[in-house]
């Protein structure tokens, strides 16, 4: 349980996030980044540390506004956070012990989500119904 409901948390982020329109889809997850950046903040247990962190989500999370790329690295990046919080800080959640480590399992499938465009379940469908189409055509 502890490795399959943060994974369904995370096809479940994708999924709803997948009924936004872009552009708004992308800016909206820059600013979540942005926001899981400075999630240690109030007790991470890294006391400066968490500063820089956050710094740096911020300047990804501003370039995200206009690439999904950069979106994906901050979900890595928030990965490795949460691997570090898990290790040697406080959890994300501070009445839940294995909570950054949940974090950790979820935050790739958001990221590759993004590193793949962030591509809506409508755009999916709509690709995998015009490949017949595509492949029948004739140059």
């Amino acid at each position: 349980m502890n490795i399959v409901v943060p994974l369904l948390i995370g096809v479940l982020y994708v999924c709803l996030n997948s009924l936004i329109r872009e552009p708004h889809r992308r800016r909206l997850n820059a600013i979540m980044i942005a926001g899981a950046g400075a999630a240690y903040l109030s007790g991470g247990g890294l006391g400066a540390w968490e500063f820089p962190f956050v710094a740096v989500l911020v300047y990804v999370a501003f370039r995200g506004l206009e690439s999904w790329r950069w979106i994906g690295v901050g979900w890595l990046l928030h990965t490795g956070w949460d691997v570090v919080h898990h290790l040697k800080g406080n959890p994300i959640i501070p009445f839940a012990h294995d909570s950054s480590f949940g974090c950790a399992i979820c935050d790739p499938v958001i990221a590759l989500w993004c590193l793949t465009g962030g591509w809506s379940l409508r755009d999916l469908l709509r690709l995998r119904s015009a490949e017949p189409v595509a492949a029948t055509r004739t140059r």
